[in-house]
């Protein structure tokens, strides 16, 4: 059976590819040659044209926050505007929690 395919994102030039997964090969952007990020299966880019909502992705990826399909469908949470990031990261600040943990959470106390 062969694998499935994932997404891997060049922040730089905005983009993502579908390709086959492999632990082992780094992925590199046909537009710049830099190494993409595993981004995971259940990844949907925004618009080119978005920055904002590239922003956000590039924090959530930097921080390790992937889109991987979970037991239940879906990836969960992810924040999608550069408001809920900054919250977000407002409360892994004050409280301790990891960010990537913060990141991924639905409300904010």
């Amino acid at each position: 059976m062969a694998n499935g395919k994932t997404s891997y994102v060049c922040l730089s030039c905005r983009v993502s590819y579908k390709q086959a997964y492999g632990r082992t090969r780094q992925r590199i952007c046909p537009r710049c040659a830099e190494p993409m990020i595993h981004a995971g299966s259940a990844f949907a880019a925004p618009r080119r044209q978005d920055i904002a909502a590239w922003r956000t992705l590039s924090v959530l990826l930097n921080a390790g926050v992937g889109f991987h399909k979970s037991c239940c469908g879906g990836p969960g949470y992810r924040p999608r505007t550069l408001r809920d990031v900054r919250e977000r990261m407002t409360y892994a600040r004050r409280s301790g929690e990891p960010v990537a943990k913060a990141l991924a959470r639905r409300d904010v106390p």
